[in-house]
């Protein structure tokens, strides 16, 4: 992506800033995240996380944020879900095209894996590795998950 393209920032601005103090925290404080989830279908594991640049694509693809299109009422369509999935895949598995990831998500289901599955136990944690959510709040919204599968 040429930063040129990019559609954000005060790279031409001067932004005028205040000094204050602030707290440090050693990083021992500070618990490291995984740097990305392994997702295993078959024989073969893949590496998700979503980065920065990946998240943009998906967000301009979209117009919106990565989070309202998996917060809508019920259960994100199929093809934004494995869009977001081919944006996680990019980092490790260079170039992936979505016809793959399709066939990955074919086999995935023929393994028992299902739609709101592939939300809760991919997508989720996915986006928990990629800094959209704390550990908490990924439980929190795991559990909505599980009642979602249960009325299902």
């Amino acid at each position: 992506m040429d930063n040129k393209e990019l559609d954000f920032g005060f790279d031409e601005e001067t932004v005028e800033t205040t000094e204050e103090t602030e707290k440090v925290v050693s990083m021992e404080e500070k618990k490291k995240r995984k740097p990305w989830f392994d997702w295993e279908v078959g024989e073969n594991t893949y590496k998700l996380v979503l980065t920065t640049p990946n998240i943009m694509k998906v967000e301009e693809k979209y117009r919106t944020n990565i989070v309202n299109l998996i917060s809508v009422d019920g259960l994100p369509r199929l093809s934004v879900m494995l869009t977001i999935v081919q944006a996680a895949m990019l980092q490790y598995q260079h170039g992936i095209r979505s016809d793959k990831v399709a066939a990955i998500y074919e086999q995935y289901l023929r393994e028992g894996g299902s739609q709101t599955d592939l939300l809760s136990d991919v997508i989720l944690p996915t986006m928990t590795v990629s800094g959209f959510f704390t550990e908490a709040q990924a439980a929190v919204m795991e559990n909505k998950m599980d009642g979602m599968d249960a009325l299902i």
